[in-house]
């Protein structure tokens, strides 16, 4: 199965953490590896006008490169390959000690809910008995994952980064969770993302599970070229139809066969009140944990694994960090709660709109802002005014979301953090956002926006929030 990289020169292109799992897997395989890299003191090269092209056989590249980067042109211009480093996993991947064969690769993609899903997916096969890591986008680096050959099972997060330079995966299962408008700029518009997003169901063996409430996602299931006995599996927030698991009287129920009953009939696979993870302390369903839960329940099943078992792991699963996560919570004098939630994992509007939708009318004092990507939140505002009692606007880049609110929601009251001193900004947020809470209301930091304007990640932007929001619990706090 190993691609012959023997005597070939390799470029690795950005010594992240994929370029670095790059470098390592390709120094025993090719002739020669050179590491590029502007900002890092060990690569051989820091700059890419340095390349010797006329000696080059493959370009590996980060996907912090868009398509339209200088060197990326100059190697397409010769002919010289460029994959991404998914692409290169997929090449090198060996035989794994239980099968004799290559571990078996779950893939999934989309705008919103890949982590989540991924992690659920792995925690459920781990717990039917595969050595089953999350990897790609979350955890191990894939290249590294592919050439250990005690792993059975790949449960890989795919990026659209990743996935526009990657042309040959044909997976067991695959899941496209959604797609809305995100990193528009890297991909030149919607149609180019949802084509590089579309690339983890070519030619899927087993299981091809779309998102049925997603137009674009359905069709996108639909035109694809899969398998011969590849089962296509819609999952929906809705009574499911044939074909699909969903959702019917507080029941996951599934209608496409895949949890063991006959296609077209409704199988009832389990209460969704068992699954804690997936609900308010009050009852209320999280809509977005929810559809994460049934599209990884949709691949595992599809796979073939133990539906009990699965089932039971999946009642047990914790989401991880910044996602719909309660980091503080206060009483008030008349007996209710101040409850402040960090779900900084929503980097765009979809994701914002999805958190904001599991909260009550006005009962959400929300922060949001940061670095827009070239997004707009005038319809998201639009949509969740009802639920937004005010609203915190942090982040460099604050005139997108200070528009939305000026022209769809003019009345909610608003606090405008100055973006002056990134050391302060998310005790001065939070400081804001307590001013405006009371008894019921919930603090939710889902920004829509990503960090990497004043913090160092998504998780340094939670991490603050937590901190800060049991700091203001202390002192205001009933006790």
């Amino acid at each position: 199965m190993d691609m012959d990289m023997n005597g070939k020169t390799a470029i690795v292109a950005g010594l992240g953490v994929s370029g670095q799992s790059m470098m390592q897997v390709l120094a025993s395989r090719a002739g020669k590896v050179i590491g590029v890299d502007e900002k890092k003191p060990d690569a051989d090269l820091h700059s890419f006008d340095q390349i010797d092209w006329d000696n080059v056989d493959l370009v590996m590249t980060s996907p912090v490169f868009n398509p339209r980067t200088p060197f990326i042109l100059e190697a397409q211009r010769r002919g010289i390959p460029v994959m991404s480093e998914v692409e290169l996993a997929w090449q090198l991947r060996v035989d794994c000690d239980a099968t004799g064969e290559p571990a078996r690769w779950i893939g999934i993609t989309g705008t919103n809910g890949k982590t989540s899903t991924t992690e659920m997916t792995s925690e459920m096969l781990t717990a039917c008995g595969f050595k089953a890591p999350a990897v790609g986008n979350i955890g191990k680096a894939v290249s590294h994952a592919a050439v250990d050959p005690s792993n059975e099972v790949l449960c890989v997060e795919l990026s659209s980064f990743q996935l526009h330079f990657t042309d040959s995966l044909a997976l067991d299962c695959a899941a496209i969770t959604n797609i809305a408008d995100d990193h528009l700029d890297w991909h030149g518009g919607i149609e180019n993302y949802a084509a590089d997003k579309s690339k983890v169901f070519h030619n899927v063996k087993k299981a091809l599970v779309y998102n049925a409430d997603d137009e674009r996602v359905t069709k996108l299931a639909f035109a694809a070229q899969a398998a011969s006995g590849c089962r296509r599996i819609g999952f929906t927030l809705s009574e499911p139809q044939e074909g699909q698991i969903g959702v019917k009287d507080g029941w996951i129920v599934d209608m496409s066969g895949v949890a063991g009953g006959e296609p077209g009939i409704p199988e009832q696979v389990a209460p969704i009140a068992e699954f804690t993870h997936l609900t308010e302390p009050d009852g209320t369903v999280y809509p977005h944990l929810l559809a994460d839960a049934l599209t990884a329940l949709a691949l595992v099943l599809g796979l073939g694994a133990d539906r009990s078992r699965a089932i039971d792991a999946l009642k047990r699963f914790a989401p991880g960090g910044h996602r719909i996560q309660t980091v503080a919570t206060t009483k008030t004098r008349d007996g209710g709660t101040i409850r402040f939630v960090d779900d900084s994992k929503a980097t765009n509007a979809h994701a914002a709109k999805a958190s904001l939708n599991s909260f009550a009318d006005k009962s959400v004092v929300w922060i949001a802002g940061g670095l827009a990507k070239g997004g707009r939140f005038e319809h998201l505002v639009a949509e969740q005014a009802h639920i937004i009692k005010a609203a915190v606007v942090i982040g460099k880049d604050q005139q997108p979301m200070l528009d939305a609110f000026k022209a769809s929601a003019p009345d909610i009251p608003l606090t405008v953090i100055d973006p002056a001193d990134n050391a302060t900004v998310m005790a001065r947020t939070i400081d804001a956002a307590g001013e405006y809470a009371s008894s019921g209301d919930v603090v939710l930091m889902a920004p829509a926006c990503a960090s990497m304007d004043q913090f160092k990640s998504y998780a340094d932007r939670g991490d603050q929030f937590a901190r800060e929001a049991r700091r203001w619990v202390n002192e205001h706090g009933e006790h």
